[in-house]
């Protein structure tokens, strides 16, 4: 396999769930499931090693349960689960397009994934497996924003790709004013002093303090994960 023009050799996705939802309300659209995979196939071939955190906000959203009355410690646990689905949906279509790739669980689940382990997940990747990596930090009261930090830096990923349904960081909301300005590159600082919500304070504190890069695209732009492994300029990246 080729790293020919490859600027990032080991990346972290993070994927919402909001991403698999498509244009449907719930659950999962196999159309969005199978592009965006076949876009991972594509960047595996070049020999970029993947690690992707997956949320499950297309299922269940521990927030949404608290607003139900379920204990909040409870619905984070519900929503952890809720990742778990989206990972091995998405590890199915991964196999079925011939990519070797393990599902990790922060959770102990041993029937249907693996328990994360830190030198496990490094040798995966060195051996040239991909990664899903569900249920967050195992923790209640985290978001996957945070595990994503988190996981970047043990797996010494090289930039956090986080993938969303916008194009970039703009200065204000462009769907209330279609005048706002996007950026193409920010700092850490000024993200904070324009409080611009990039990711949860946690995360994005750890990103900082630990100066992982963070480059937050548009997953429903076909294209869009390979152009961003090959360093060509898309979204919007945050650094030092």
């Amino acid at each position: 396999m080729s790293d020919s023009g490859i600027q990032y050799k080991r990346i972290l996705l993070k994927l919402s769930g909001e991403a698999l939802l498509g244009k449907k309300e719930f659950g999962i659209d196999q159309q969005v499931l199978h592009s965006i995979a076949e876009e991972l196939r594509e960047i595996h071939s070049l020999g970029v090693e993947v690690a992707i955190v997956i949320g499950g906000g297309n299922i269940f959203r521990g927030v949404a349960g608290e607003r139900l009355g379920i204990n909040r410690a409870r619905a984070d646990y519900m929503g952890m689960l809720a990742t778990l689905i989206n990972a091995l949906a998405l590890q199915d279509t991964l196999e079925k397009k011939g990519v070797p790739v393990r599902t990790m669980s922060a959770l102990e689940i041993i029937e249907i994934a693996e328990t994360y382990v830190r030198e496990k997940a490094l040798r995966h990747l060195e051996k040239g497996r991909m990664l899903i990596l569900a249920c967050g930090t195992g923790n209640p009261f985290f978001t996957t924003d945070t595990a994503s930090t988190l996981r970047a830096l043990e797996l010494q990923a090289e930039i956090l790709m986080k993938a969303t349904k916008v194009d970039g960081i703009y200065e204000r909301d462009p769907i209330q004013d279609p005048t706002a300005k996007k950026f193409e590159e920010i700092t850490y600082d000024e993200v904070l002093q324009r409080n611009l919500k990039v990711m949860d304070a946690t995360a994005f504190s750890l990103a900082k303090d630990n100066g992982l890069p963070i480059l937050i695209f548009n997953i429903l732009n076909y294209g869009n994960i390979k152009k961003a492994v090959l360093g060509e300029k898309i979204g919007t990246i945050v650094r030092l």
